[in-house]
C-alpha cells in the first residue's frame, strides 16, 4: 500500500476520491499500527506501523492510505504500558475498533456469533467499517414538534415488529419499523424514542434461562460498543445499517414523526477489569474511564465502568457523536441514560457546572434538537427537579410516574402529590427557566412493568431471567385486583381495562410532555416479568394480535391522543393558573390522608372550553356535584372510563349532554371528562 503522513482531523476513517485517511487518539500509546482485512477473513492482509515522527500530530496518530477500496475493514493495535495501578491497560495481542467507525463488521444476524470459514467453533472478531455518504435525503426536514405538543411512544426496534404478527417485510429492522408508520401516524403520537441503536453484543449474557433453557441475550442493548456505529443486527442486508436507518428516519418524518434516541454515555461493554479489550481500555484506558487511585473502575453505571465524561478529549467524543446523529443521520433528539453521570467528573465527585451538559445545552448545532435527561444514576445520586437545564434539559419525571400509579391504584392520600404532577410539577420544574415541558410524565417504560402487567401483577415473575427473581424492582405500586395474573373472570378484567383507561386519561389531561411505551396502548403483557433486558422472546416482543383482541383500548388511546391535541387546557408552554380544585362538592376539594376523590376544572382560554375532570379511585360508586350552569352552556360527558367501547370516550362532537346536570354518580375506579359546550 501506498502511504502518506495524512491529517490528524477529523477523527476516524474518511474516504476521499484517491484513498482513506484514518486519525485516532492515544497520549499514552508507545506504538500504533494500522490492521488492515477483507470481508470475512480473521488474518490481516496488512499491518502498517505508524512511525511517531511523520504520523502524528500530537496525541493524534494518523495515516493516509492511498487506492484503498472503502470495502476494506480496519483495526488498531496499540502497543504501551500494562500497568493497571496507573490506569494503562495496553494490550498488543488485540485488535481494537475506532471509536469514531461508523460501522462495525459482523453482528448482522442477530443471535448467531459470526464464524470464519473452516473455523466452525471460532468466532469472527468485529472489526471498523468505512462508510461512504451517498444518501439522497431528498430534501428531508425534521418536523420540529414543539416539546408541548409533543406526544413520545417509545419502541424497540427489534422487539417491535419480530413478532409473526407485526405482519411487516422485514421483522426486527430499521425497515420492519417503517412499515408501522401509519399505524403510529393514526394513534397520534408525534415521536419515537428508539432504545438504544448502536452497536452491542447480544450474546455477551453467557446464561442459560431456567425456566425454558435457552441462552439469554442482551435484547436492550445498553451495553454500547461505539457510540457511532449503528447496530448491524437492526439491518435487513448485511452492511447496510447506516443506509436503512436513514430510510427509516426519512420515511418517519415524512409522516410528521420524530426520532428521538436513546443514548448510553454513562459505561461501556467493556465492563470492569476482567472485561474484554475492545476500544476504549486499549486505546487510552485512564482517559476515557473514571478511576480510583489504584486504578480500579468507578461503577456509578451499575455496568462495571464509569465513562469519564467531563475529560476533554471524551466529552469532544460525546458532543462529536451527538451532531454527527444530528448532522449525518437526521435525528430529533435524545434520551441521555442515567444522565446524571454525565455530571460527575474524573473521581466521580458531582460538579456545579458540568462542561459536558454545558456543551450539549448550548452547541449550535444541537439548537434544535429535544434533550431528555434520566437525572439520576445507579450509585444513588438522583437529579430529578435540579439537573442543570440552562432552559434546554427535560427530564423522565420518576415521581409522576410513582404518584400516579399510587392514585390509581387507590391509595389513600395521594391526592394532593398526584395534583401537582398534573400541573406539570411545579414543584419541580416551577423555577424560572423551566415549563411544563420539561417534565416528562410517563407511567410505564421499557423498565418494569407493561400497563397490562401494572394492573395484573401484585408482585414480579423474573424467574426466566435466571437471576432467583432478585433483579427488577420489589416495589412497583402495582395491584393484581384480585388475581395474580391473567384469569377468566370478568369483573377483574372489567376492573383492568377500566384502570388502563384510568392510567391514560390520567397521563393525557396532565402538564408535561406524555410517554407511552410501546404496545401498553392494546395491554402488551410480559408475563410479570418487570425487568425484560434478556427477553429476545415473546416476552418482550409486541404481539400485534393484541391490537384487534384490545381494540376499544387502542382506541381510547387514539381519541385522548386527539382530546389532548385539540385543547389548549392540555398543552400549554407556561405554567398558568388555570385550573381550579374540586372535590366531592364544589369548591371543596379533600386532601387528607383518607381522600381516594380528584376534581379539577381545567379552564380553556383562548376562546376554548374548559374541561371538568373526575377521578374517584375508591372502591365503591360516590356522587360528584357539578358546577352550576350559566348562560347557554351545559356539561357534556367526553369520557367514562366505566363504560364499554365506544361509549368510554367520544369526539367532541358527539359529547353527550348530562340528565341531570347538578351531579354526576362515579363508578368505582373511574375517570370522568365533562366538556362546557353549548
Amino acid at each position: 500500500f501506498e502511504t502518506t503522513r495524512g491529517s490528524c482531523r477529523p477523527f476516524g476513517a474518511v474516504p476521499h476520491k484517491d484513498g482513506v485517511n484514518f486519525a485516532v487518539f492515544s497520549r499514552h500509546a508507545q506504538a500504533v499500527s494500522l490492521v488492515l482485512f477483507r470481508e470475512g477473513c480473521e488474518e490481516a492482509i496488512a499491518e502498517i506501523p505508524l512511525d511517531p515522527c511523520v504520523n502524528k500530530t500530537g496525541d493524534v496518530w494518523h495515516i493516509f492510505v492511498h487506492g484503498l477500496s472503502t470495502t476494506i475493514l480496519y483495526g488498531y493495535r496499540v502497543s504501551g504500558p500494562n500497568a493497571p495501578k496507573a490506569g494503562h491497560r495496553f494490550n498488543a495481542s488485540a485488535i481494537l475498533l475506532d471509536p469514531y467507525a461508523r460501522a462495525i463488521s459482523g453482528g448482522h444476524r442477530w443471535g448467531h456469533a459470526d464464524v470464519p470459514h473452516g473455523q466452525p467453533n471460532g468466532r469472527l472478531t468485529r472489526r471498523s467499517r468505512i462508510v461512504v455518504d451517498d444518501f439522497d435525503w431528498e430534501g428531508d426536514v425534521p418536523p420540529a414538534t414543539p416539546m408541548a405538543q409533543t406526544v413520545i411512544y417509545e419502541l424497540h426496534v427489534r422487539g417491535f415488529t419480530r413478532h409473526s404478527s407485526s405482519a411487516v417485510h422485514h421483522p426486527g429492522t430499521f425497515l420492519g419499523s417503517i412499515d408501522k408508520i401509519p399505524y403510529l401516524k393514526a394513534l397520534g403520537v408525534t415521536a419515537v424514542q428508539l432504545m438504544p441503536v448502536v452497536e452491542f453484543d447480544e450474546l455477551e449474557a453467557a446464561r442459560r434461562s431456567p425456566v425454558t433453557g435457552e441462552w439469554l441475550k442482551n435484547y436492550w442493548g445498553y451495553s454500547p460498543l461505539s457510540f457511532f456505529a449503528l447496530k448491524a443486527g437492526y439491518a435487513a442486508e448485511s452492511g447496510q445499517q447506516v443506509r436503512e436507518f436513514k430510510e427509516m428516519v426519512k420515511a418517519f418524518h415524512k409522516a410528521g414523526i420524530e426520532i428521538i434516541l436513546d443514548v448510553v454515555y454513562n459505561h461501556t461493554s467493556e465492563g470492569n477489569e476482567n472485561g474484554p479489550t475492545l476500544s476504549f481500555r486499549g486505546l487510552d484506558n485512564d482517559i476515557y474511564y473514571m478511576l480510583d487511585k489504584e486504578g480500579r473502575y468507578y461503577n456509578f453505571s451499575g455496568c462495571g465502568n464509569t465513562l469519564n465524561c467531563n475529560h476533554p478529549l471524551v466529552r469532544d467524543l460525546i458532543l462529536d457523536s451527538l451532531t454527527d446523529f444530528v448532522t449525518e443521520l437526521h435525528v430529533d433528539g435524545f434520551r441521555f441514560d442515567l444522565a446524571a453521570i454525565l455530571g460527575r467528573g474524573a473521581n466521580g465527585r458531582v460538579l456545579e457546572e458540568p462542561p459536558l451538559l454545558q456543551h450539549i445545552a448550548a452547541h449550535p448545532v444541537l439548537a434544535g434538537t429535544k434533550l431528555i435527561a434520566e437525572a439520576w444514576d445507579a450509585a444513588g445520586l438522583s437529579l430529578m427537579g435540579k439537573f442543570p437545564v440552562w432552559g434546554r434539559w427535560a427530564e423522565l419525571n420518576g415521581a409522576y410516574r410513582d404518584d400516579v400509579r399510587k392514585f390509581i391504584r387507590g391509595d389513600g392520600g395521594a391526592t394532593a402529590s398526584v395534583a401537582k404532577r398534573i400541573c406539570g410539577s411545579f414543584d419541580l420544574y416551577g423555577d424560572s427557566v423551566r415549563h411544563p415541558h420539561h417534565s416528562i410524565n410517563f407511567i410505564t417504560c421499557h423498565d418494569g412493568f407493561t400497563l397490562n402487567d401494572l394492573v395484573s401483577y401484585s408482585s414480579k415473575h423474573n424467574e426466566a431471567n435466571g437471576e432467583n427473581n432478585r433483579d427488577g424492582w420489589d416495589d412497583n405500586l402495582s395491584s393484581n385486583h384480585g388475581h395474580e395474573g391473567p384469569t377468566d373472570n370478568g369483573f377483574i378484567n372489567m376492573v383492568r381495562q377500566r384502570q388502563m383507561r384510568n392510567y391514560f386519561t390520567m397521563l393525557l389531561i396532565s402538564q408535561g410532555v406524555p410517554f407511552i411505551a410501546h404496545g401498553d396502548e392494546f395491554a402488551r403483557t410480559q408475563r410479570g416479568n418487570n425487568n425484560a433486558y434478556c427477553q429476545d422472546n415473546d416476552i418482550a416482543w409486541v404481539d400485534w394480535s393484541l391490537m384487534q383482541k384490545n381494540a376499544g383500548l387502542v382506541r381510547f388511546v387514539r381519541l385522548m391522543i386527539a382530546l389532548r391535541k385539540n385543547h389548549f387546557a392540555l398543552s400549554r408552554e407556561q405554567f398558568v393558573n388555570r385550573v381550579s380544585w374540586h372535590g366531592l362538592k364544589v369548591g371543596d376539594p379533600d386532601w387528607t390522608g383518607t381522600s381516594r376523590a380528584l376534581t379539577f376544572h381545567l379552564h380553556g382560554g383562548n376562546g376554548q372550553p374548559g374541561l371538568y375532570v373526575m377521578f374517584n379511585t375508591h372502591w365503591e360508586s360516590q356522587r360528584f356535584n357539578l358546577p352550576a350552569h350559566h348562560g347557554s352552556w351545559r356539561w357534556k360527558r367526553l369520557v367514562d372510563t366505566n363504560l364499554c367501547s365506544p361509549d368510554d370516550i367520544v369526539e367532541d362532537q358527539h359529547a353527550v349532554a348530562l340528565h341531570p346536570a347538578d351531579h354526576y354518580i362515579m363508578s368505582p375506579r373511574s375517570a370522568v371528562i365533562l366538556i362546557a359546550s353549548r
